[in-house]
């Protein structure tokens, strides 16, 4: 894809999704994350209303007038998104696949984060790290990393979430609020989720397509595994085959759900064929009043 080509589609991503932000995310994304404390902001006469127990007693007895404490959210977060670029990702049966899907939320969170004058930084994995780009502020910053989402080329092939979460530890020694967006076609990662959620706030992102939950009825098929390569010929119209393929998938995603729960982290699932602004706002919503 030549530079012209690649500047048009990240502005397009661009366009969407920081309108999404500015119009309808950003207020219900500050809600849901509250910053790391309360810090002091300013000593002021006391008004009718105020809290007593926010009373400068020292500042009081100096004017003899009665004055208050004032405080102000420490709001600064540090967002990290933590992104599979496997080779499971690309793909998908509707208009987008899987991991343009991704990279679609992801600007969507970076662009809230913005407009909350929060960092953002990025984590790109397959079975290794692919990319790392540190947690800065602003447009141009943010432009970066939906570039390299929509356009890095990985050396690996596989998924392994223990990657993302163990490298997040070693780089992000202050909490962060990091989203791990992935199919979650993975060895086991529990021990790595529950390290990185003592200290972090993880939330799993699990996007996947209806395809893969269903088989449809079309006869012998070729099925390849996008991660191995190995091909399995196998006949759909066979029930049996159809209901293993199924419960294969509702096992995977149990799995994703039960090892989030346990870590006591948060999780969503989408389909690509879905309106993720609904679902988001749900998220939010039930973040804001956790």
């Amino acid at each position: 894809m030549d530079t012209t080509a690649l500047l048009k589609r990240v502005r397009k991503v661009e366009i969407k999704t920081r309108s999404l932000s500015s119009h309808i995310f950003s207020g219900e994304y500050h809600s849901a994350f509250k910053g790391r404390g309360m810090s002091f902001s300013e000593v002021r006469s006391y008004q009718y209303g105020d809290e007593v127990r926010d009373i400068d007693w020292n500042v009081t007895a100096r004017t003899g007038e009665p004055h208050i404490k004032v405080f102000e959210e420490e709001r600064e977060l540090t967002i990290m998104l933590l992104v599979d670029i496997s080779k499971s990702v690309r793909f998908g049966t509707k208009d987008l696949w899987k991991d343009e899907w991704m990279a679609e939320i992801s600007a969507v969170l970076g662009f809230s984060a913005l407009q909350n004058n929060d960092k953002v930084g990025l984590i790109l994995f397959t079975d290794q790290i692919e990319m790392y780009i540190p947690p800065k502020k602003g447009r141009q910053h943010l432009l970066r990393i939906i570039r390299e989402l929509l356009f890095y080329k990985p050396s690996g092939t596989k998924t392994d979430i223990n990657v993302p979460l163990e490298y997040l530890m070693n780089v992000i020694k202050k909490k962060c609020i990091a989203f791990v967006f992935s199919d979650f076609i993975t060895p086991s990662y529990e021990l790595a989720l529950k390290l990185a959620a003592k200290r972090h706030d993880i939330i799993g992102m699990h996007v996947y397509d209806p395809a893969e939950s269903i088989l449809p009825t079309v006869g012998l098929i070729r099925l390849r595994d996008p991660e191995t390569g190995h091909i399995k010929l196998i006949d759909a119209n066979e029930s049996a085959v159809r209901e293993a393929f199924q419960q294969n998938y509702e096992k995977r995603l149990s799995a994703f759900k039960e090892m989030f729960r346990r870590a006591k982290c948060d999780t969503m699932s989408l389909a690509i064929e879905q309106s993720y602004i609904q679902e988001l706002h749900k998220f939010f919503k039930r973040r804001a009043s956790a």
